[in-house]
């Protein structure tokens, strides 16, 4: 009998315990990680010659950052682990990527998508600007490079990413000026019977706040953004809104927004998985059972990929794809097997916190149906959403892919990944047939956008190599 050839696409938390749980039964999957060191961007490593402990990096987290790299560093000689690989494409059961600018293709039998997220973001007028990042990307400027993105910072937007990275900025010694959350109050109530799933976490965001209010850093809640000030030279400031319509002024010479996460869909898409609106966060996202099986026999996914619920519940995602493919494939273990309901309740709770955090830090939707005919919506096309609107209304671009024809919207560098559900939003503002987000048997649907190959940048000389072609099959020793 043949192994089967499994491939783990992603090496963050979910990749890594799917990774060992498919050990644990005597297989050796391929584990293809884009970054140089495995940990994905939550326990993202510090770069070489970098030597700051785990406290320092990881803060309230360092124990499971440390037990993550572990775990994935005596995987190492049981898997074959790919670092620095990009996939751009998936088909007919082959994986296409490049490592090092050098082509290859991996065949598979089973795939497991541990993708990740990446931030979701609202246009805010002047964002365009010099100065202004994701609460991603200014996340990484600290525990990747050791920097600040500025010597003022703002952060702006909802969600615990916010307020995470603002601690990390404050415990580093940087000078943060405010925190502006668009979550009120009262939403946090709504949510608070989901957070108690996990009481730890709750303990860990009020004790983030109570000790950076110790430092003078001023907390707006219910705030609507209003403008990112600057310049050519770049930010100055941010103005915001509060809910009793008083006008507030942050200096500042950078500021990083975000509005929780969005997971990474483009390969279940490109591999014709079936997608389901969730409305509570207003996003497409693959359908899959409660052990992340997926429409398409053989295809899994897990962690953020696939839900917004964290990096324990990726853990536990991991563990559950990993055995849905051992058992689809036949070689789920007795030991194995006992584990599984217990991980279901796990998952179960995670689930139930995960929804908590959607209730108290809510998806304002309602800042998309007010943003300015000049709010640059596209930042890699430089697109205005006058310009959306206006083919919606002269040009009938009442659907997506049809708006990405006319507008360019979704055709940069960042293949909609930052405005695609923004610009469906506008269009659903803008449409004349109450066209609508969501597929329903009484309205038009504004589309979903269509992924296509390469779903990351590809460099144009790849090919001048000759793949590296990878098919492997193994007997197994009895």
């Amino acid at each position: 009998m043949e192994r089967p050839r499994i491939v783990i696409i992603g090496a963050g938390p979910a990749g890594i315990h799917c990774a060992q749980t498919l050990v644990d039964a005597g297989l050796s999957p391929i584990v293809l990680d884009e970054q140089p060191q495995s940990g994905g961007q939550i326990y993202k490593r510090q770069p070489p010659g970098f030597k700051r402990d785990y406290n320092t990096l990881y803060g309230t987290e360092a124990l499971k950052a440390k037990a993550l790299h572990r775990c994935a560093d005596t995987l190492q000689a049981k898997i074959d682990y790919y670092p620095n690989t990009s996939v751009w494409d998936v088909q007919d059961q082959v994986v296409y990527a490049y490592q090092d600018e050098k082509p290859i293709e991996i065949h598979y039998d089973y795939l497991v998508l541990c993708t990740g997220a990446i931030d979701r973001v609202i246009p805010i007028a002047g964002w365009q600007q010099a100065g202004s990042y994701t609460l991603g990307g200014a996340q990484i400027a600290l525990k990747h490079q050791g920097l600040s993105i500025g010597k003022q910072v703002v952060f702006m937007g909802t969600g615990p990413l916010l307020y995470l990275v603002a601690y990390q900025y404050v415990k580093a010694g940087a000078n943060v000026e405010a925190v502006l959350d668009t979550s009120s109050f009262a939403d946090r109530l709504k949510g608070l019977l989901g957070l108690l799933a996990k009481p730890k976490a709750l303990l860990s965001g009020m004790f983030f706040i109570a000790k950076m209010k110790k430092r003078g850093v001023v907390f707006k809640n219910a705030i609507k953004p209003k403008t990112i000030l600057g310049d050519e030279q770049g930010v100055a400031g941010v103005e915001v809104e509060d809910a009793a319509g008083k006008v507030w002024h942050f200096a500042c010479d950078a500021v990083a927004t975000g509005f929780h996460l969005k997971p990474e869909t483009q390969l279940a898409d490109l591999l014709g998985c079936e997608f389901i609106y969730e409305p509570l966060s207003q996003l497409w996202l693959p359908k899959t059972d409660d052990c992340g099986r997926t429409t398409v026999a053989g295809v899994y996914c897990a962690g953020d990929g696939s839900a917004i619920l964290g990096a324990d519940a990726a853990e536990c995602a991991g563990k559950l794809a990993a055995m849905a493919l051992l058992t689809d494939a036949k070689q789920l273990t007795e030991k194995l097997k006992q584990r599984l309901p217990k991980l279901q309740h796990k998952m179960t709770q995670l689930r139930r916190f995960g929804m908590g955090l959607q209730k108290a830090f809510p998806w304002p939707a309602y800042l998309l149906d007010e943003i300015d005919d000049n709010t640059v919506i596209c930042r890699c096309e430089m697109i205005l959403a006058k310009e959306i609107r206006d083919s919606v209304m002269q040009k009938g671009a009442d659907e997506v892919n049809r708006s990405k024809s006319f507008t360019r919207v979704g055709m940069g560098r960042c293949q909609g990944r930052y405005c695609s559900h923004v610009n469906a939003q506008l269009i659903a503002n803008a449409s004349r047939n109450g066209r609508s987000l969501e597929a329903t048997s009484t309205g038009a649907f504004v589309g979903r956008q269509r992924s296509q190959a390469p779903v990351k940048p590809l460099p144009v000389n790849v090919y001048l190599n000759e793949p590296l072609v990878v098919d492997k099959k193994e007997e197994v020793i009895s």
